[in-house]
């Protein structure tokens, strides 16, 4: 009969060596719960504030970052933008307005042109008791600087070395040469673009700033 005993007992030796077989061929559990392997972040994440260049610096924004947890500190400058970002470990943790000086557009090249410098930088000075209330001193003239300057005929073989030996001990370059110098980061206020080719910021943020910033921070000047 159709649900007598022996033909249930057929089909059971039919359908079990199936059933394992199939098991068999699934993945197992260990095969498919490993979590996936961490990519580094390479889009900006969304924020009232999207810097407009390449190469975002950070890949996430922490502004209740206390500063005393700010351990490796990185500075941008967006000229365009009048904007200074303090990044810690890949997290924006400050975004400072800042002013420039009366000609903001395009690299420094030479004293008095009323820019500030582009490029990458460190701070290579502080200062407590700056003329505008504190400063932190970037290493301008750079190599780069004194190199096309050099190449260009615009400094003197004996300039050039005292600048690459500045660069070398992390002191402040020589700002006696057609390239100038003396760029600070510095308070004063940083609503107006007035300074003669430094980066000014309000007293309250120099105070921030010069809290978790040191000599050997790295800063990028972007235009």
């Amino acid at each position: 009969m159709k649900g007598s005993p022996l033909n249930r007992r057929k089909k059971s030796r039919i359908v079990l060596p199936l059933f394992f077989s199939l098991v068999l061929l699934l993945p197992s559990c260990t095969s498919v719960s490993k979590p996936p392997a961490l990519t580094k972040c390479t889009f900006p994440p969304p924020s009232t504030f999207i810097p407009e260049f390449e190469g975002v610096p950070y890949c996430g924004v922490n502004y209740d970052l206390p500063l005393s947890a700010v351990s490796k500190p990185e500075i941008y400058v967006l000229k365009k933008d009048r904007r200074l970002l303090l990044i810690n470990e890949g997290i924006l943790v400050r975004d400072y307005k800042v002013g420039l000086g009366p000609n903001p557009t395009g690299d420094k090249s030479y004293r008095g042109d009323g820019r500030t410098p582009e490029g990458e930088f460190i701070i290579c000075k502080k200062n407590g008791s700056s003329k505008f209330y504190k400063s932190l001193g970037l290493n301008y003239p750079n190599f780069r600087h004194a190199e096309e300057a050099l190449r260009e005929g615009r400094i003197s073989p004996d300039q050039y070395n005292e600048i690459v030996r500045a660069n070398q001990c992390m002191t402040l370059p020589p700002f006696n040469t057609t390239l100038g110098g003396a760029i600070f980061i510095h308070g004063g206020g940083g609503r107006l673009d007035w300074t003669e080719g430094c980066i000014a910021v309000s007293n309250s943020i120099m105070d921030e700033l010069f809290q978790v910033i040191d000599v050997g921070t790295p800063v990028k000047v972007l235009p």
